[in-house]
């Protein structure tokens, strides 16, 4: 892909957010989702004035951490193993998919050793799809209360992975119910925890996550194009 494709497509994707954002909201911040795509391809984002971007396997990033580290920040945002966690402690800026005790503890450990704080996100699950992770709703509140103390990690907010379905109203009433789960719980004030960013929204779904007042979209294909 030429620079200019790989900036008109950006170019359109914030266009779209804005409006999707509308009045009501911020313009979410734009994720571009990197996994499978190489360093070589990745860098002219930094020239179009993208600066974050989310990977999704530690054993890909860090085969292309040589070229990139330094240039953007780094969210992990796949599922992530504890025994994995100490590989990419100094290289990421954030932790996106932090959905059990004992990882929440692996990467306060691990930051401690490494004498920083790490920013994360808790994953939840809108519909409750086992397959993908995330914390069920209903037990979010308790987990947050669990993990607040744990010195290593900053709990900036939540994170959500929407099902793959092409039905728009089933997804908007998911989006809505997740931005009602982070309203309540940042209304709570819970002790320990900033609930300021709710990463949510993909290439399929971003317009319907801007709509609802996502901080953050992950958006990948949308930027590349399709994988052939």
């Amino acid at each position: 892909m030429t620079r200019e494709e790989l900036e008109r497509r950006v170019c359109r994707v914030r266009q779209e957010l804005e409006e999707a954002a509308g009045d009501r909201w911020p313009v979410p911040k734009l994720i571009a989702v990197t996994k499978t795509h190489s360093a070589e391809e990745i860098l002219p984002l930094k020239e179009i004035g993208v600066t974050e971007i989310g990977e999704n396997r530690v054993q890909e990033l860090k085969g292309k951490l040589p070229e990139l580290q330094g240039r953007f920040g780094i969210h992990l945002i796949g599922r992530l193993q504890r025994n994995k966690v100490r590989q990419i402690i100094h290289d990421v800026c954030m932790i996106q998919s932090v959905d059990s005790v004992p990882l929440a503890e692996e990467i306060h450990t691990r930051a401690r050793t490494a004498g920083k704080r790490m920013d994360v996100l808790v994953e939840v699950s809108p519909a409750g799809e086992e397959q993908k992770g995330g914390v069920p709703f209903e037990a979010t509140a308790a987990f947050l209360k669990e993990i607040a103390p744990l010195e290593g990690i900053r709990v900036r907010g939540l994170m959500a992975v929407m099902p793959l379905t092409d039905d728009r109203e089933y997804l908007d009433g998911l989006f809505a119910k997740t931005r009602e789960l982070f309203d309540r719980l940042r209304d709570k004030r819970l002790s320990g925890i900033e609930m300021e960013e709710l990463s949510m929204g993909m290439s399929g779904d971003y317009q319907i996550a801007a709509a609802h007042g996502a901080t953050m979209v992950r958006v990948g294909s949308a930027i590349f194009g399709p994988r052939g």
